[in-house]
């Protein structure tokens, strides 16, 4: 994923926070949740992107973010991580709040919501948005 100074910027819009330039990366306050976007940082053997979250009494992360969906309705960013078909997804709104799902079946993401467990379906309704950047995403050979 490339990450530029335009994401930042529609980041910001729907958090209602100015994102801030640091040293390669971009920090958002909302609140009392800060959300970090370092866009190309080594992560063990590769660069990729990783986001962070910092809350209080938490501590987030997702590592080699693949794409990102802003909804101004919800008011909320969901990042997105996807490999060999697993889905992760941290979620920030506007109040700060902030939701992580990790290693999701892909197929989830597409499946009848109603035929899912209740702890199976409210993530799966949660990242569903993000199975918009998988459309038309070129397979790897």
């Amino acid at each position: 994923m490339k990450f530029a100074k335009e994401d930042a910027k529609k980041i910001g819009k729907i958090l209602k926070a100015k994102p801030q330039k640091i040293k390669g990366l971009y920090r958002f306050k909302i609140r009392k949740t800060i959300l970090e976007v370092h866009p190309k940082i080594k992560l063990g053997g590769k660069f990729g992107t990783l986001v962070s979250v910092f809350t209080p009494y938490s501590h987030l992360q997702l590592h080699f973010c693949t794409g990102y969906i802003v909804s101004d309705l919800l008011g909320e960013v969901t990042f997105i991580g996807e490999y060999d078909g697993k889905v992760s997804g941290l979620i920030v709104d506007t109040n700060g709040a902030c939701s992580l799902y990790a290693n999701l079946d892909k197929k989830i993401l597409s499946s009848d919501f109603t035929k899912l467990e209740p702890e199976v379906m409210i993530p799966g309704i949660a990242l569903s948005l993000g199975e918009l950047l998988f459309v038309n995403k070129p397979k790897k050979k």
